[in-house]
């Protein structure tokens, strides 16, 4: 089964003929998939490993590390956009501009980090620092329209799906599977068309477009945004623990911490949405 990041799709994460892929350089160097076969799974018959452990796979404190280092980036950008770029009620495109710039900025580095065959630290971090300051301009936004404890009512929501998916993991009560997999997936691919739609009528047709992100609708949406988010941090978790248990060079723990603050951010834009309804000023 493939991650629902595309940093972690292409990177060979998956499950095929019911046994884990493994992480095997002589062919990814031959241009075939480099993770068709795992030398470290259990032999069945002797119970132990079919080759030595790597010295330098991927750990779960590689990855726990990695990702407070990507986040730690993130949070500090969006505080000082916040505090050194202050929203000017009078003049709030420019505003936003800058926040849609930096956003745009951060959608490049994420995609050339997609499409490269390595981790690069320095691109997901600079990924990562103009998606605070994207995040830092929206929340300054909503802070002052809204109110400041919108912001603290999302980053809290978030806080607690992250807490909860992650304990619902690790419980057993959430099982990744390939029908999961393609269930999130399909369900993912109808809810980003329709956004899409929707934000193409709000540029040209004025107004909250089809009013999918506003009212009655805008909750429902949003509800069901949360909910992906929360479907993708299961299939993060499973691709981070099989990454773990089957391998993965050190390198992969940045890819980790990519997909999940990529999944985090998702959350946390639509716990935004959701409290900005829930204030009445829409």
């Amino acid at each position: 089964m493939r991650s629902s990041n595309p940093v972690f799709s292409r990177r060979g994460f998956s499950r095929d003929n019911g046994g884990y892929a493994g992480f095997d350089a002589q062919h990814q160097q031959a241009g075939t998939n480099p993770y068709a076969t795992n030398p470290y799974a259990t032999d069945p018959t002797t119970g132990m490993p079919q080759a030595p452990a790597r010295t330098n796979a991927m750990t779960m404190d590689d990855v726990v590390s990695r990702t407070a280092m990507t986040l730690g980036t993130l949070i500090v950008t969006a505080t000082l956009s916040w505090v050194l770029l202050p929203v000017d009620p009078a003049n709030i495109n420019k505003s936003y501009a800058i926040g849609i710039g930096a956003a745009l900025v951060a959608f490049v580095f994420a995609m050339i980090q997609s499409f490269k065959q390595k981790a690069s630290p320095g691109l997901i971090l600079a990924y990562a620092a103009f998606e605070g300051v994207f995040l830092g301009v929206i929340s300054a936004a909503t802070s002052t329209y809204f109110g400041a404890g919108v912001v603290i009512q999302a980053v809290l929501g978030t806080m607690c799906v992250f807490a909860a998916v992650l304990f619902s993991y690790k419980m057993g009560w959430i099982r990744v599977t390939r029908r999961f997999y393609g269930f999130v997936m399909a369900a993912a691919l109808g809810f980003i068309l329709l956004m899409l739609a929707n934000t193409l009528f709000a540029v040209f047709g004025g107004g909250d477009g089809l009013g999918f992100r506003s009212g009655g609708l805008g909750l429902l949406f949003g509800a069901i945004g949360v909910i992906l988010g929360a479907c993708f941090l299961a299939l993060d978790f499973k691709q981070v623990e099989d990454g773990v248990t089957y391998g993965a060079p050190r390198e992969e723990a940045w890819l980790a911490a990519f997909g999940l603050t990529m999944t985090l951010v998702w959350i946390y834009i639509e716990m935004l949405r959701i409290f900005q309804i829930l204030s009445g000023d829409d």
